[in-house]
């Protein structure tokens, strides 16, 4: 549930009209491709977490079956992008909160929120764990609202089915699926956390079961809710209203659905921040243990919540917040740009990484393994050229991106050459 309250957030719920416009009814097709980009990710690092439960996850698996170099990018990349999405998710907190009470500052809710994750999180991970499983099940249960609520117009004849209706099913032509491909897979993004919460889980037995339900609950609400956004919407309407899940319960008649819906969307944002303090402050912990970080950061409070690294983690919220006031606008878009390729490499090295675990071992090794994943190393090659196509896209794609992303990877490269001389010299 962690990893579903990760991935579960304002992208699907006000930001899916962008691929719907993209690609018309087509965009089923998009995500599609980008659920199969997910599954081959869920199921490699959750063969990979049955071996080796850690909070270092991905960063470890790339630094044992990779090398030191593509370990200490993926974890601290992965760490950086995602601290920094803590700020703006609390951000986009404080923005759904004037929807009820316009005349209290910004800053406030930030701050309040802020304290709110930060004393759930210092707590014991089953504090934690409850916290995140009651906020994500409020987002799933409103998505599979959304969906019966919208079958329910379909096959009632209250709505004709829109999928051929406005120029076909590929109105944008054949190549628009693939084009929004790259919109839909950031919808996935928080399915790698899985492997992370291993490192606290009670047994090595639950990873695989944690693994495939995390998958296939992400995979059936998503595709669920884009199936019947595209059949009760015109893909040429999309981007009218504040969020097309809005207008589907408003002709489903749901009593009050904006507020209703922003209620949901804040819930979305505050889960996200929860699940994204949690993991960046566990992959600190993860780098202060291997002398990747300073030592301190790689202690423990009497509840087992690594405090320290916590509250180091927090950074985001008060970088956000500067950004939000003095910072130029443009600021703000370089530094996403370059959270959302520090997010995403660590889906590349994983899937590296699991190619070469596989090649490692023999195939009765393989067959012992606690999990297998049922792609095999092929399915994780595939992934490996998919979500590489991903990420340079993103990064390509604007200018800003580019520049984001370049001086984000050059600061961890002489980052990861500095420590490295002074884990030689301790080491000597």
């Amino acid at each position: 549930m962690v990893a579903v309250g990760g991935s579960i957030g304002t992208g699907l719920l006000l930001g899916s009209a962008a691929a719907l416009e993209m690609a018309g009814p087509s965009v089923i097709l998009s995500y599609i491709v980008a659920a199969f980009i997910a599954y081959t990710v869920a199921m490699a690092l959750g063969e990979l977490a049955s071996m080796h439960p850690s909070a270092g996850s991905f960063g470890v698996y790339g630094e044992l079956y990779l090398n030191q170099y593509l370990g200490f990018l993926c974890r601290a990349g992965y760490w950086a992008a995602i601290a920094f999405s803590i700020g703006a998710e609390l951000v986009a907190s404080a923005t759904y909160m004037t929807y009820w009470l316009p005349a209290v500052p910004g800053e406030v809710w930030v701050v309040l929120f802020a304290a709110l994750l930060l004393l759930v999180n210092l707590r014991s991970v089953l504090a934690f764990g409850r916290f995140e499983f009651w906020f994500s099940m409020i987002k799933l249960a409103t998505i599979v609202a959304f969906i019966l609520a919208g079958a329910a117009l379909m096959f009632g004849g209250r709505v004709a089915p829109q999928y051929t209706a406005q120029g076909g099913f590929l109105p944008k032509g054949p190549l628009a699926p693939l084009l929004a491909v790259f919109l839909a897979i950031y919808a996935f993004g928080g399915v790698e956390i899985l492997a992370v919460t291993t490192g606290e889980s009670r047994s090595a037995k639950e990873i695989p079961r944690a693994a495939r339900l995390t998958f296939f609950l992400l995979a059936g609400v998503y595709l669920g809710a884009i199936i019947v956004l595209v059949g009760v919407m015109p893909w040429n309407r999309a981007g009218v209203s504040a969020s097309p899940f809005v207008s589907v319960l408003s002709m489903a008649r749901v009593p009050a659905a904006a507020g209703f819906m922003n209620f949901v969307v804040l819930t979305a944002a505050l889960s996200g921040a929860n699940a994204k303090l949690y993991v960046a402050s566990r992959l600190l912990f993860s780098m202060g243990r291997s002398g990747w970080a300073p030592a301190w950061l790689g202690k423990l409070n009497a509840s087992g919540s690594p405090r320290l690294a916590l509250l180091v983690s927090s950074y985001g919220i008060v970088s956000a917040l500067i950004i939000e006031d003095w910072a130029p606008k443009q600021a703000f878009l370089y530094i996403m740009g370059a959270a959302f390729s520090g997010l995403f490499l660590c889906w590349v090295i994983s899937l590296a990484a699991h190619v070469s675990f596989r090649w490692r071992i023999t195939p009765q090794e393989v067959a012992a393994l606690p999990m297998r994943s049922p792609l095999g190393i092929g399915g994780s090659m595939l992934g490996f050229v998919l979500a590489s196509a991903a990420v340079l896209l993103t990064v390509f794609s604007t200018r800003v991106n580019e520049v984001g992303a370049l001086v984000f990877f050059v600061g961890l490269s002489l980052a990861y050459a500095w420590l490295k001389r002074r884990r030689g010299q301790r080491a000597r």
